[in-house]
């Protein structure tokens, strides 16, 4: 195999996945996307999506109800032998035991794992090399957070999952797991995220997809997620200027004196708005143009998703 090939063989597949629970209730329902070798593929949603659902499948925590999975060529479920030690997981929250040290927690965690780290390489990695000795009912919610990370990346994982691995973390901690992620990447790891936080998406995700009520609703680059929904232009009139004497064409919405524009063409929009205030010779208060964000793109997919899905009532 070339390397070529090699960096676009396809490490995670969900294929039309579905999973009930108790009481027929579906929280994945059809779910369909794969993964290539060393990508990072963030996967979205609201609470209650079906995101966590949907990992656990691929983490072979559970048998599909429908559909197919596979990681590293494998059904993770059904041949858990050739798939776990190839894998790090970590899970939204892990249970240690409070009266070891943060060594002894990794010691203890490493005789289950083939091939695992020192470990004192290990916590050095995930940045609490000097915080072996404190026990664990000591440490932070973010360092622990950090020894979750540290026992999923033991085994040295071709593929790693990361369920909200930020969670708890100060900007700096969360900007030093980045950085670590991305090494990782780098280095040939594939990783699958979930993440509340839609700007640490964004920073990492090669490609990532959004779930609403168990499905998929839009998949692509951050870039083509994006790209979808328009960009905007906020800014505040003088009191004496009315928003009627904007051009027409720049689509103005107007509250008092608060005024935004919504535009698919943010650099010709902001020119013929700039060009409009020389000439009328208009200062624009607080001006502020930017492309959509990742966030705003979240938030009006779900919005929008949720409004489908509304019964009209007779």
């Amino acid at each position: 195999m070339t390397s070529d090939d090699m960096a676009r063989e396809c490490v995670i597949q969900a294929e039309d996945v579905r999973r009930r629970y108790d009481g027929g209730f579906e929280a994945v329902s059809g779910v369909s996307f794969s993964v290539a070798r060393g990508e990072l593929f963030a996967l979205l949603g609201t609470n209650g999506a079906g995101k966590t659902s949907t990992v656990e499948l691929l983490e072979g925590l559970d048998r599909p109800d429908g559909g197919r999975v596979q990681v590293l060529g494998h059904d993770p479920y059904g041949e858990r032998a050739a798939v776990r030690p190839r894998i790090g997981v970590m899970l939204q929250e892990g249970g240690f035991p409070s009266e070891l040290t943060a060594a002894e927690t990794v010691r203890m965690w490493a005789g289950c794992t083939s091939g695992s780290r020192p470990t004192a390489e290990a916590l050095e990695l995930v940045g609490l090399g000097h915080r072996g000795r404190v026990r664990v009912k000591q440490l932070s919610g973010g360092e622990r957070r950090r020894l979750d990370l540290a026992l999923a990346l033991l085994g040295r994982p071709e593929v790693l999952f990361l369920d909200e691995p930020t969670t708890g973390l100060d900007a700096e901690g969360r900007r030093d797991t980045w950085a670590l992620v991305r090494r990782l990447q780098e280095e040939g790891t594939t990783v699958l995220l979930t993440t509340h936080y839609l700007e640490e998406a964004e920073a990492l995700a090669d490609r990532l997809a959004i779930m609403h009520r168990g499905r998929i609703v839009t998949a692509g680059t951050p870039a083509e997620v994006t790209a979808a929904r328009p960009a905007r232009i906020r800014f505040e009139l003088p009191d004496d200027v009315p928003a009627a004497r904007l051009p027409l064409d720049l689509h103005a919405a107007a509250e008092g004196r608060r005024v935004e524009i919504r535009t698919f063409r943010l650099q010709d929009s902001l020119a013929e708005l700039l060009r409009w205030a020389a000439e009328s010779d208009v200062v624009l208060h607080k001006l502020d143009a930017r492309a959509a964000s990742l966030e705003e793109a979240f938030l009006d997919i779900a919005k929008s998703a949720a409004e489908t899905e509304e019964v009209p009532v007779p």
